[in-house]
């Protein structure tokens, strides 16, 4: 709970601004290497420790995992959004690291496949507190003017991090094998996130700050609780819930591809390391990607960014099948599309929902998206699982190219441009 003295006013003065703030920003970019980098270790390994190790035979089975960490992320994301009313987003940042910890030697040593559920659950919780809090703390700091290139850089960080470690973890498979080597990697950069993250300040000083500014400041009585919030976010504003589903669909991709691709390119004779340099081909574009589409959001506005990228993600699951004779050329080809079409709606969804919140309530709505967003995870791997067990691996990567296609078109048709106006609107009550 905060206290007095945690609200007391910081000696230093607080200014909003990308330079101005660059050393902690700089830090929690760091911290957040530390975050993608442990669910990074699940990206190479785990579908094939259900199927070589645990020897499971059901698609939905093996893909079990990716539900239950996307279900667990998308209530944390939803809940951290109220939980910052109540406490400091440097506590909840801590405390995500803390639930984190018991992860890494969950996959190394699972004496069963319900063990690694279980450990997904924690990394769901891990990965809603701490990276919803990076990228809240990042949007604190920088004010209203950066927000694409402070969410590019935060998402950069992340999944960099992501496709680094399961290159990592590919190549340790391969030497080592599947446990427990490549994920007792992640010990290291647990105990480094939750270490680094003792030195970050929170940021309430930077909101009030931005609050104080604001144009036009929530009318009094006004209601801006999470249920609220989480209405208009979902379906009551046009422009959210343009983002929402595409965000849900965005996430779908990646939990159908975090299970799908490791058993269709190992079906069509791929080893262990060209499936990790696939794995983690995809997440390293999407996340240097971000740090140039993130600033170009800024410039040239959201919408084209996430139509576009949604359809380009499309005509990546259409390569995959259409070069499936040469696996790895397939997988290559595919995973760059993808990730350079994800790199071009991730940070503009984030940047617009961001712009379409008062400050007031704008951690709520950012709470809300990446519980749709993330939810995404969970319908992607159900969906895998049922197509995949019922019609095939082939049927399933179809399937998801439809869907995103779908996607942005409907992201074209809701999402508006309003980056000034919109943060002004009231919330109905």
């Amino acid at each position: 709970m905060r206290n007095a003295s945690a609200d007391r006013p910081s000696a230093r003065p607080v200014r909003l601004g990308l330079r101005e703030n660059w050393p902690q920003f700089a830090l929690l970019v760091v911290v957040n290497v530390c975050v993608g980098a442990l669910v990074g270790l699940e990206r190479t390994t785990v579908p094939l420790i259900g199927t070589k190790v645990f020897g499971l035979t059901s698609d939905l089975a093996v893909f079990s995992f990716i539900i239950a960490f996307g279900v667990t992320k998308a209530l944390t994301n939803l809940a951290a959004g109220a939980l910052t009313a109540r406490f400091h987003r440097r506590t909840l940042l801590l405390a995500g690291w803390l639930v984190g910890l018991p992860v890494p030697f969950a996959l190394a040593w699972a004496p069963s496949w319900g063990w690694i559920v279980a450990a997904n659950v924690l990394l769901g919780v891990n990965q809603g507190l701490t990276w919803s809090m990076t990228v809240n703390m990042k949007i604190d700091l920088v004010g209203p003017a950066r927000r694409g290139l402070a969410t590019g850089l935060n998402e950069a960080a992340g999944y960099v991090a992501v496709g680094a470690t399961a290159l990592l973890t590919g190549y340790l498979a391969t030497a080592h094998g599947l446990r427990p080597a490549p994920e007792l990697v992640g010990v290291v950069f647990a105990a480094a996130g939750l270490g680094l993250s003792l030195f970050v300040r929170d940021t309430a000083a930077h909101v009030a700050l931005e609050l104080a500014r604001h144009p036009r400041p929530v009318p009094a009585g006004e209601r801006t609780g999470p249920g609220t919030v989480f209405a208009r976010t979902s379906w009551r504003d046009r422009s959210l819930r343009g983002a929402s589903q595409a965000g849900l669909v965005n996430n779908l991709n990646d939990g159908l591809t975090w299970g799908v691709f490791p058993l269709l390119f190992t079906d069509h004779g791929l080893g262990l390391a060209a499936v990790g340099l696939i794995k983690g081909l995809y997440p390293l574009l999407w996340g240097l990607g971000q740090i140039p589409t993130g600033h170009l959001a800024d410039r040239v506005g959201r919408k084209p960014l996430i139509v576009a990228g949604m359809l380009v993600q499309s005509a990546a699951f259409v390569l995959a099948l259409a070069l499936l004779a040469r696996p790895l050329l397939a997988g290559v080809v595919s995973a760059a599309v993808l990730g350079i079409g994800t790199a071009m709606v991730y940070p503009a969804l984030i940047a617009s929902v961001s712009d379409h919140a008062h400050p007031a309530w704008r951690a709520n709505a950012l709470g809300t998206y990446r519980f749709w967003r993330d939810i995404g995870y969970a319908a992607g791997a159900l969906v895998a699982g049922v197509l995949a067990d019922a019609l095939g691996l082939n049927a399933t990567v179809i399937a998801a190219a439809v869907l995103t296609a779908g996607s942005g078109l409907l992201a074209a048709r809701w999402i508006s441009e309003h980056r000034t106006a919109a943060t002004e609107q009231p919330l109905r009550r």
